[in-house]
């Protein structure tokens, strides 16, 4: 597993939830797994499947989050007021298109496109990350498809603490 990096804020989360499927779900997957098998015949018994199906991928997950604060590369989530950088939110014309677009960069565990999160690892925000309104940056895709963006607006001071990290 590579080195990803995260805020002290994304580690915090996955601490959070960590502790909280340790001391809370996990009681209640146990208990789950015994009341399905005090009902008998486990053959046929769904109940005990579905409850130990759940058991085992809450401790997926904690392994999982264990392995990536463990692996982590803690970064600070600073950066100079008039340029781009975690926790911004930007707004791009991309000439290519004719169009107006807003991200907001954040780390990869906080990462998703559908909210127009984009991780500063993507390539859009690899290319974005440092620069300041008025710049135009490219953003190489890969070896034969790249793109012109111009940073037209960002604004900064956002509260992290309501955003999830991913699931897997």
């Amino acid at each position: 597993m590579s080195r990803e990096v995260y805020t002290r804020s994304d580690i915090e989360k996955m601490e959070k939830e960590i502790e909280h499927r340790r001391l809370v779900v996990r009681k209640e997957a146990i208990e789950a797994v015994k009341e399905a098998r005090a009902q008998g015949d486990l053959s046929e018994n769904f109940e005990y499947y579905a409850a130990k199906r759940e058991k085992n991928r809450n401790e997926s997950r904690i392994k999982y989050l264990e392995k990536l604060v463990r692996n982590a590369t803690v970064i600070d989530d600073t950066s100079a007021e008039d340029e781009v950088g975690l926790d911004t939110e930007v707004e791009v014309f991309i000439p290519m298109m004719n169009e107006t677009q807003t991200f907001h960069l954040v780390t990869s565990i906080r990462g998703n496109s559908l909210k127009k999160y984009i991780s500063v690892e993507s390539p859009v925000g690899k290319a974005l990350l440092g620069h300041r309104v008025g710049e135009t940056v490219t953003v190489h895709v890969n070896s034969e498809v790249q793109y012109d963006m111009e940073i037209r607006k960002l604004t900064k001071g956002f509260d992290d603490s309501e955003d999830e990290i991913r699931r897997y």
